[in-house]
């Protein structure tokens, strides 16, 4: 594989204009009525379904990504998304009827949801069609209007993001914007009701500054180490190969992909013999022949990634193709906790092997270094389990698994201090772009005069026995 182009950027590209011509849209209260934003959903819907190759290539041509990886990551994890939001957006558009105090009958009190207005989301290139969408997902429900930036780095589903989403919804409403940082950074000038940030801390950082010049809120789903514990009760065999598949899904290049792994020391190797006899089950002895296993996005993070090999000692694999971008799974020992392969994120097919003496000692671990987006735990002890949830602080947690409470729609997805702050997916979508309004409704047929001046000590009386 030759070292990729970035994306081109709009043509004729004006992002103040842009902004307010969508803010004109959401002022004229046209995407308010849930009829629009489910038209709009289903619109989404068909552009996922009805271009389901073309998805799959632009990803195959950004990524290397296997087809049914690329279908099972983002073609139907956006059509469950979208269905979901579809049978329950009656339901979360209701106001939701609060209590209201005895001194302030009668009357009624509710909290209504309202759409934000305008907002920017900006996509990274790791799942370059579902992270642009799935929170278009959320804005669309909650009534807004929104500008989508897909990346750069991932040109082919820029592409066809920019050429597919004005042909499918409504474009007084749903913009696209292609380019790289110049076009980004306009974008970032401009006030947002809400701006959507999928990517790593460094740039989350650019964009929050951008965001508190206006007092924008943000969304930051970021990333981070996530840490993967395994005690001495843990099913190795069935820890192996959940373990490996979560890592090896787009080849590592996945924010809540397995980082690290502690593991007991009296498991280790049996461990990591599992691990390897896994490897060779999912891939063979010639994994860069597999069909099932990704590339590197680009000649940059293949250079990176092959610099911080020397930190620990390969246990298994090591391989790589530069014409290709083309990185083996590889586990490695002996890596120092102040190595680059433990001070970063790796973001790629890299495994560090971590002995701990017991999970006591996991758990100091990870509660000295910055939160996790996610975090994982391999155990058949209930005990442990619990001491893990409770005396750690991750966005997410599998218990035996890793990755998959993504999918899960009822759950946030989100992080917690520098892993991002705020979630979505499902109803946590529609919550995210909309602001919940508290409305306090009172009838005129009758008014207490006890709220009025003069202040006598009967109406204190009163007061104070009805509050």
């Amino acid at each position: 594989m030759s070292a990729i182009a970035v994306a081109p950027p709009s043509p004729s590209f004006d992002a103040a204009a842009l902004v307010a011509r969508l803010r004109q849209t959401w002022q004229s209260d046209r995407t308010r009525p849930i009829g629009w934003r489910k038209a709009q959903l289903r619109r989404l819907l068909d552009l996922v379904k009805e271009n389901e190759q073309a998805l799959l290539g632009a990803l195959a041509s950004d990524l290397g990504r296997p087809s049914f990886e690329g279908w099972l990551a983002e073609i139907r994890y956006l059509e469950l998304e979208i269905e979901h939001t579809l049978k329950e957006l009656h339901s979360w558009m209701k106001p939701e009827r609060q209590s209201t105090p005895m001194v302030l009958q009668p009357g009624s009190a509710y909290v209504l949801p309202e759409p934000l207005g305008v907002a920017l989301i900006i996509a990274p290139w790791n799942y370059p069609i579902q992270l642009a969408l799935a929170p278009l997902i959320g804005a669309l429900a909650a009534g807004n209007c929104a500008v989508v930036k897909p990346s750069e780095v991932s040109p082919a589903s820029s592409a066809i993001l920019a050429s597919l989403l004005p042909k499918y919804l409504d474009k007084d409403a749903v913009a696209v914007v292609t380019g790289a940082v110049p076009e980004t950074t306009a974008l970032l000038e401009q006030r947002w009701d809400h701006i959507f940030f999928t990517g790593g801390e460094r740039v989350g950082k650019i964009v929050m500054s951008a965001a508190a010049k206006h007092l924008t809120p943000v969304t930051l789903e970021l990333g981070g180490k996530s840490p993967v514990i395994v005690d001495k009760t843990a099913n190795l065999s069935v820890t192996a190969k959940r373990l490996i598949w979560g890592k090896a899904f787009n080849a590592g290049q996945t924010c809540i992909a397995p980082d690290y792994v502690l593991v007991e020391d009296s498991v280790k190797r049996p461990l990591v013999d599992a691990l390897i006899a896994t490897l060779m089950e999912f891939f063979g002895d010639t994994p860069k022949a597999s069909p099932d296993y990704s590339r590197i996005v680009s000649d940059h993070h293949f250079k990176r990634l092959l610099s911080m090999l020397s930190d620990g000692t390969v246990v298994h694999g090591g391989d790589s193709d530069p014409e290709q971008r083309f990185i083996e799974l590889t586990l490695l020992d002996e890596v120092s906790p102040e190595s680059r392969l433990m001070q970063e994120e790796i973001f790629g097919p890299l495994l560090p092997i971590i002995t701990v003496k017991d999970v006591d000692e996991a758990v100091r671990f990870v509660n000295a270094r910055p939160k996790p987006l996610a975090l994982y735990m391999f155990s058949g002890d209930r005990s442990a389990q619990q001491k893990v949830l409770s005396r750690t602080s991750s966005g997410g947690v599998c218990i035996n698994d890793c990755i998959n409470h993504f999918v899960v729609p009822g759950l946030p997805f989100g992080g917690v201090g520098t892993s991002g702050m705020g979630g979505y997916h499902g109803k946590h979508s529609f919550d995210t772009f909309s602001h919940n309004k508290g409305v306090l409704e009172k009838p005129t047929f009758v008014d207490p005069a006890l709220r009025y001046p003069p202040y006598n000590d009967a109406k204190k009386k009163w007061t104070r026995r009805l509050m």
